[in-house]
């Protein structure tokens, strides 16, 4: 809080404070010249009488009392402006102790599972469980609920994988994230031979998946243009490379869709996917049980 917002909170303060003890004291006392307390002029109805009684002495005492217990609440603890407080209490200090007693609670929660291999932890229902529950709070936003994706997340409940599908492999992408890079063709407009380049080698990319009703004469132009662009990652018959991230084109499973002009987009525009590496955001135990449940998902 900046120095003038603070003199500002400040003076609210002390003015409410005042305020409240001169409304007492006002109200309190009996004003010259005033007529008795069941003697006034406001009559209503010949016979309804409106009194000016004081408050009792011992109520307006328990009002006295609220504000001195204010003034002394305000003197412990924070609150007007960025006086600290005798006690040196912050709701930031609270918050690190209320974060350290959880973290100390989960630590101990993870700690039987602290090193293993997601394979050993996908035997144990207690640690899916836990894994699950990682999954549920780090990674459904992405993948889902049901972990089957959308467009540009991969489903993770099939058996493909697009960095490989190995307990290693699995447990190396959640941990420690993936960057995957498909260049933008439509760029280098030379390298792909313009728009009807891209149309070619879509309609091969389709002819790998058997896709029905691919014109044959476009699919071997495109053929030519992906065995001397395309081929280096995925492969020389399109069954990608896990090494790169390169995803199978002979499998009919698209991430980014598989409709022609889907496919031509990702050729054209390229795309970016990234997975986060989760074991500095969970800490390795934490990453290694989300990983579990995962590789768990697609097992028989």
């Amino acid at each position: 809080m900046s120095g003038g917002w603070s003199l500002f909170v400040m003076a609210l303060v002390g003015m409410s404070l005042i305020g409240c003890v001169w409304l007492l004291w006002s109200t309190g006392r009996e004003l010259p010249g005033a007529p008795p307390a069941d003697q006034t002029t406001h009559v209503w109805d010949e016979d309804l009488t409106e009194y000016n009684k004081p408050l009792p002495r011992w109520w307006i005492i328990l009002f006295y009392l609220t504000i001195v217990f204010s003034v002394g609440y305000l003197v412990w603890y924070p609150g007007a402006g960025r006086l600290a407080g005798l006690a040196g209490w912050t709701s930031t200090l609270e918050h690190d102790a209320d974060r350290r007693a959880d973290e100390a609670r989960l630590a101990k929660t993870f700690e039987p599972y602290a090193g293993q291999a997601i394979e050993v932890l996908a035997k144990d229902p207690r640690a899916l469980a836990l894994g699950r529950s990682v999954f549920d709070n780090n990674c459904a936003a992405c993948h889902g609920s049901a972990a089957q994706g959308a467009v540009g997340y991969p489903n993770l409940t099939d058996t493909i994988w697009h960095w490989g599908g190995s307990p290693d492999q699995v447990t190396q992408t959640v941990l420690a994230g993936r960057q995957a890079a498909m260049p933008a063709w439509a760029a280098p407009i030379t390298a792909m031979a313009g728009p009807s380049g891209i149309q070619d080698v879509t309609s091969y990319v389709l002819s790998l998946s058997h896709t029905p009703g691919v014109d044959a004469a476009s699919a071997a132009k495109g053929k030519t243009v992906f065995a001397a662009l395309c081929a280096a990652c995925h492969g020389p018959t399109g069954t990608g490379n896990a090494l790169v991230g390169a995803p199978d084109l002979t499998d009919a499973y698209w991430l980014y869709g598989g409709s022609r002009d889907a496919i031509a987009d990702t050729i054209a525009a390229g795309r970016n996917g990234r997975m986060p590496a989760h074991a500095p955001l969970l800490g390795e135990t934490r990453a290694r049980l989300a990983a579990a449940y995962v590789w768990a998902l697609s097992q028989p």
